[in-house]
């Protein structure tokens, strides 16, 4: 099977390294995706492992079409019978960027149009009532190149469960995630984020750490497909644990001002099963000081798009250029949109790399020495 597991643009070359860490072969980067193959063990294992792909789908076509006549042709060509039953559920959903056929409600007509008609000529009925399993098609129209894919993850990867709730305007797990690894946290590091939220940074962080995969604990679409063996799934969840480090070295530390947020951030540690190796203090970022030998840390600011209007948060830039110290074995990982953060901190980035907080635009500041 081919496989496609779309992700923020500028993720692509760490969700293809961190694939292909996973055992996963034959991986290949594009813009906004990465594509690889494999049988039903590579489609549990990457579900239940990657930190940075959105879903886990498989690519059941590519073709060209420009009109509504080559869109159905294309769709009703694929052997729909092999994954969707009689009685199966097939919603279909799906988007269209700079493409002729720039209608998302007609394309899912004509989609589903075909998809029944093949099914039609198969089974030998007329009808589906759909009431069975739930297959999920999506599509894609990126300049006039069609994308047709079956859903195997359900709900988004970046749902890893933990999430009792959530603040206001949370940074996504799977940009979390990437952050960490930016970082490159290990099992001995101690990590520190100053506007730490809801906790979703230090969480990934001690996941990441402690070797705890992101889908070990729930539950995906493909594990109700009728020809999926559960047997597969049982092993590479067994084998997902077995590689867990519970013991290991880390530490780490969260302040923020909203006393709620901490509150907020503490049970959801406690739910991803990382509270005991994080401490969480109400702190403003003026007394930011630590006295530790080794420190990582990584923090996504609040900027005028978020929380604060941006001449507040370009204050915040500065007093992090100030409490944010050259120390030996420190280093500091900061997400901004803002262009002008290097000026506003006070010195330039030993690294940068663009990265998309959702459709925003914004460079990830990293400074080691």
């Amino acid at each position: 099977m081919n496989f496609v597991a779309p992700c923020l643009l500028g993720l692509e070359g760490l969700l293809a390294n961190e694939l292909r860490y996973c055992g996963i072969t034959d991986v290949r980067a594009e813009n906004g995706r990465v594509l690889f193959s494999g049988d039903e063990r590579t489609m549990a294992r990457s579900n239940i492992c990657s930190r940075m792909a959105q879903r886990v789908m498989i690519l059941l076509s590519e073709f060209s079409a420009t009109d509504f006549d080559a869109l159905f042709e294309g769709v009703k060509a694929i052997d729909w019978h092999r994954y969707i039953g009689v009685t199966d559920a097939f919603p279909v959903v799906g988007s269209s960027v700079s493409s002729r056929l720039s209608s998302v409600p007609a394309c899912q007509k004509i989609i589903k149009k075909a998809v029944v008609e093949q099914l039609t000529q198969h089974y030998g009925v007329s009808w589906f009532d759909e009431t069975g399993v739930q297959m999920r098609i999506r599509f894609l129209l990126l300049r006039d190149r069609v994308s047709i894919m079956l859903d195997t993850s359900g709900e988004p990867l970046h749902k890893r469960g933990y999430r009792a709730a959530s603040n206001m305007a949370p940074i996504r797990e799977t940009l979390a995630a990437a952050l960490v690894e930016l970082s490159r946290v290990r099992s001995n590091h101690t990590v520190i984020d100053p506007f730490c939220g809801s906790g979703t940074i230090l969480i990934e962080s001690a996941m990441k750490a402690m070797h705890i995969m992101p889908g070990v604990s729930r539950r995906f679409a493909f594990e109700d497909f009728p020809w999926m063996n559960a047997a597969v799934t049982d092993k590479e969840r067994e084998r997902a644990r077995a590689g867990e480090d519970r013991d290991a070295d880390f530490l780490a530390y969260g302040y923020d001002i909203d006393e709620d947020a901490l509150i907020l951030a503490s049970e959801n540690a406690r739910i991803a099963g990382v509270g005991e190796k994080i401490k969480f203090d109400r702190r403003n970022i003026t007394d930011y000081t630590d006295t530790l030998s080794y420190a990582t840390v990584i923090t996504n600011p609040p900027y005028g798009e978020r929380m604060l209007d941006i001449e507040s948060a370009r204050d915040l830039y500065r007093v992090m250029g100030r409490v944010f110290e050259r120390k030996p074995h420190h280093s500091y990982t900061i997400i901004s949109p803002d262009e002008r953060f290097e000026e506003l901190f006070g010195r330039p980035a030993d690294r940068r790399r663009k990265l998309y907080n959702g459709m925003l635009k914004c460079q990830v500041y990293m400074y080691y020495r």
